[in-house]
């Protein structure tokens, strides 16, 4: 849903509004609220998370962030994922993690919603991949098919249970078909 405000709000007024349910991004001067995920959305973001984030946060090469705002280059967005190297972690003056994130994520991962318009969420994933993302997915549960947009704005589409699906070159070792993928749903 669009939210168009009485006036023209910039970037940082908009980020001095109270968060929203289900969250809103700021996007070309539009306020868009995403729609608010159902069951194949939630599960699939559960366990993609933790399937990307136990094994890079153990060896301390990157975290993966569910529902997390990053604002970068005129758009603030809430990637369903957003991975980010361990070196290039927004971190506060106590060596924390940051709340405030002003950079592109190293991966972003997106998962449509059946409202949700695919133009929209791919617009973010080709935005974050003009600002330093190394690769983007759009997962599709209902067709059960993951489109991998690189780092040089090619896109594969995968969807079939044995194919292996690429990860950025800083996630090399992790290993995760479309079938398993999906075999989630299931569970």
């Amino acid at each position: 849903m669009v939210q168009t405000p009485a006036k023209s709000l910039t970037l940082e007024e908009f980020l001095k509004l109270p968060e929203t349910k289900p969250t809103s991004e700021y996007i070309n001067g539009q306020i868009i609220q995403k729609p608010m995920p159902q069951g194949k959305h939630s599960i699939v973001q559960r366990e993609l998370t933790f399937a990307v984030d136990r094994p890079l946060r153990d060896q301390k090469i990157a975290r993966a962030f569910p529902e997390l705002r990053c604002t970068c280059r005129g758009r603030s967005i809430v990637p369903d994922i957003a991975v980010f190297a361990w070196e290039r972690i927004p971190r506060d003056e106590n060596g924390q993690v940051a709340n405030s994130f002003e950079i592109a994520p190293d991966w972003t991962i997106e998962i449509l919603s059946p409202d949700q318009s695919p133009t929209k969420v791919i617009r973010n994933i080709l935005h974050c991949l003009e600002h330093g993302t190394h690769m983007g997915w759009l997962i599709d549960p209902e067709e059960e098919v993951v489109f991998v947009y690189f780092s040089d704005r090619t896109m594969r589409l995968f969807d079939l249970a044995e194919q292996l699906l690429p990860m950025p070159s800083f996630a090399a070792d992790l290993q995760l078909t479309v079938g398993e993928l999906f075999s989630w749903l299931a569970e």
